[in-house]
């Protein structure tokens, strides 16, 4: 019988792999993944539960690299442990279109579970992943059959933890219990500005026991400390569990290890040969002894895993065929059968009911009618479900039902928004989070990160103008709605009433490939008649809502509370089209005869009127054209004062088309 291979041994294979491949694409992170190599082989090997060879297979254990610099670490762990990453891809770190690129990134690689970078995100997705375990496991999970049990394990620097949305996900992971959360804190006390203790002083240990947290403290490149710490936390299932293991930063360097020289640049050729020595490492860069593979090889155990969780979901199926069926389509994202025409049946309602409401309450509505088809709703509001409206007769919270759908995620607009980035990565959810639009900015990096991995996240934001009036400036957005239609991969709806705001929702729940974010009024919002044309264009993301009078003449286009400005204008001139335009990036979506038709290029005279900011419409009026809006902020006002004060008047809209048709 061959003699096993240490532990030391097999990390030192990650320490090579990652001090290698950083040196030749000369650029990365090579500190991190040295330092916390024992980590990961103990992790890895001794716990985590997956199957590389089914990357996808619904009950793996998650893991998350929140600490995303180093990389490096993700790709060997996945090269070593048998996923389809081979070594030819790692000699292609941070090259064009490689699987390895800088900083981990979802859908690129298999195994990497969420993109992970910018700090403390890749911690707020883990909370996600393990909110949406427990969830689905309540949902689902009977008292003869557990099909849905696993733990999400995470790793996380100094720079995670000096961030601030650290301290909103883990003062609510602990506030929730999430204790099949393990987190590993990689205590080296180095960033890129040297030994951190000059700027992070904090006692980390203390801090995560006032949030309710587990918490260990274990010699980083001990592994049977580190073995018994994780086996302490796996049998604490009541609350989260943070491991904080002191590590020396580029272990194995020794002119390096310990310094900020080893955290964001290549050791240099001969430091990298230094560190051979060291290591008593013999083989050449990116070649590994057979031995090494073997011992690191987890496609044999993963399987097995997979094939026992198989014959249980066979027999769960033979025991429960609805909830079997009902699970497989939640985690393959698919809507419910019938969807499109119960949702078609609401359009068809608002239109009935022609209400003059807010939108804030439209999405109320919608939620009330379409929420009792999709349990897989999983929404919540930071701290606002009385001003959102984000609160429906079927929301029940999951602080004290298990199996609940909502989430009370207290003032945490950035924790809020990534931890439902990793409810939607998880599977088995679409998750709708709220606020108003001004703190959007509050989560604006997480918006970034939900639109840039194209999940299928759900931003709901109310108080959507001035129009909110007496709180002021501070509340009041201008600049926000342009920063969220520029956002690549994210669709944004603002509409203009009950029907819009209807459309609006079932477009963003049909959407599979990425975010939306549907933006209400808190002001009511008169309803608008429309033909059954109109009313099938409104998906198209802009349609012809009023049709000229006679010869063509002008065109103004409006979104929102500022379409019944529009209409009354229209009301007033001849040749006037109104164009409303609830989803700029839909309607740009469509075929340039459908563009045509709305807004054809022979009409230069052209007004966009939107209580937001102006040089967001350029693009649909030209030169020629005006722009009635905001380009300054605004003031602490009613809001009929406030309208008129920025001229975002009939009147002022009236003046506006006279000019550009005079031209």
């Amino acid at each position: 019988m061959s003699t096993p291979l240490s532990e030391r041994r097999l990390a030192n294979a990650i320490r090579v792999l990652a001090m290698d491949a950083v040196q030749q694409a000369n650029s990365g992170h090579p500190g991190a993944p040295m330092g916390m190599a024992d980590i990961a082989e103990v992790v890895w090997r001794k716990f985590l539960r997956h199957n590389p060879v089914n990357p996808a297979w619904p009950n793996r254990d998650r893991f998350v690299l929140s600490n995303g610099h180093g990389s490096m670490l993700l790709y060997a762990l996945l090269h070593l442990s048998g996923y389809d990453l081979s070594l030819d891809d790692l000699k292609q770190f941070r090259k064009l279109h490689s699987k390895t690129p800088g900083h981990p990134e979802f859908g690129y690689t298999p195994g990497v579970e969420t993109t992970t970078g910018p700090l403390g995100q890749g911690l707020a997705n883990a909370v996600g992943f393990a909110l949406a375990e427990r969830t689905l496991a309540a949902q689902f999970n009977r008292p003869d059959f557990t099909v849905i049990d696993h733990f999400t394990y995470c790793f996380a620097g100094d720079g995670c933890m000096m961030e601030g949305i650290s301290h909103e996900v883990a003062s609510l992971a602990g506030t929730l219990g999430l204790g099949k959360l393990i987190v590993y804190y990689d205590d080296n006390g180095i960033s890129i500005d040297g030994e951190v203790g000059g700027w992070f002083s904090d006692d980390t240990e203390q801090r995560f026991k006032a949030y309710g947290w587990q918490v260990v403290r274990v010699d980083g490149h001990d592994t049977d400390a580190i073995t018994q710490a994780t086996e302490a936390a796996r049998a604490d299932t009541a609350q989260p569990s943070l491991i904080i293991c002191k590590t020396i930063i580029g272990l194995g360097s020794p002119n390096k290890q310990g310094k900020e020289d080893s955290h964001g640049a290549a050791l240099g050729l001969a430091e990298v040969e230094l560190v051979r020595q060291v290591l008593t490492w013999q083989n050449a860069p990116f070649e590994l002894a057979d031995d090494i593979y073997q011992e690191w090889d987890a496609k044999r155990t993963g399987q097995a895993a997979e094939n026992t969780w198989n014959e249980r979901f066979k027999q769960y199926t033979e025991a429960y065929p609805e909830l079997a069926a009902e699970l497989k389509r939640r985690l393959a994202g698919d809507l419910p059968a019938g969807f499109d025409e119960l949702a078609q049946g609401y359009i068809d309602e608002c239109v009935q009911k022609a209400e003059t409401i807010a939108s804030r309450k439209a999405s109320q509505n919608t939620l009330q009618a379409l929420g009792p088809l999709l349990p897989e709703l999983l929404g919540g509001s930071a701290d606002l479900a009385a001003s959102n409206l984000t609160l429906w007769k079927g929301a029940q919270g999951v602080q004290t039902q298990a199996d609940g759908n909502y989430v009370y995620y207290g003032v945490r607009e950035f924790g809020m928004t990534a931890m439902a980035n990793g409810v939607a990565l998880h599977g088995g959810f679409i998750p709708y989070v709220a606020t108003f639009l001004m703190f959007m900015e509050y989560a604006r990096n997480a918006v970034r990160m939900s639109a840039l991995m194209k999940q299928r996240v759900i931003h709901v934001y109310t108080h959507d103008s001035i129009g909110l009036g007496e709180d002021g400036p501070t509340h009041q957005p201008v600049e926000q709605l342009a920063s969220l239609r520029t956002t690549p991969n994210l669709t944004t709806w603002r509409p203009a009433d009950t029907v819009e705001t209807a459309v609006a929702w079932i477009s963003a729940l049909q959407k599979t490939d990425g975010p939306s974010a549907l933006i209400f009024s808190r002001q009511n919002l008169p309803f608008q008649q429309r033909t059954q044309q109109q009313l099938d264009d409104i998906a198209k993301g802009g349609y012809i809502l009023g049709y000229e009078k006679g010869a063509l003449k002008a065109i103004i286009i409006a979104t929102g509370s500022e379409i019944d400005l529009a209409m009354q204008v229209y009301q007033d001139l001849e040749g006037i089209r109104v164009v409303s335009m609830p989803s700029c990036e839909v309607f740009m979506q469509q075929a340039e005869a459908y563009r045509e038709h709305v807004l054809p290029k022979s009409v230069r005279a052209r007004v966009a009127v939107e209580a937001s900011h102006v040089d967001y419409w350029w693009k649909f009026v030209g030169l020629d054209g005006q722009v009635i809006g905001m380009t300054s902020y605004g003031e602490s006002a009613p809001a009929s004062d406030l309208y008129a004060h920025f001229g975002i008047t009939v009147d002022g809209v009236k003046q506006a088309v006279l000019k550009v048709m005079a031209h």
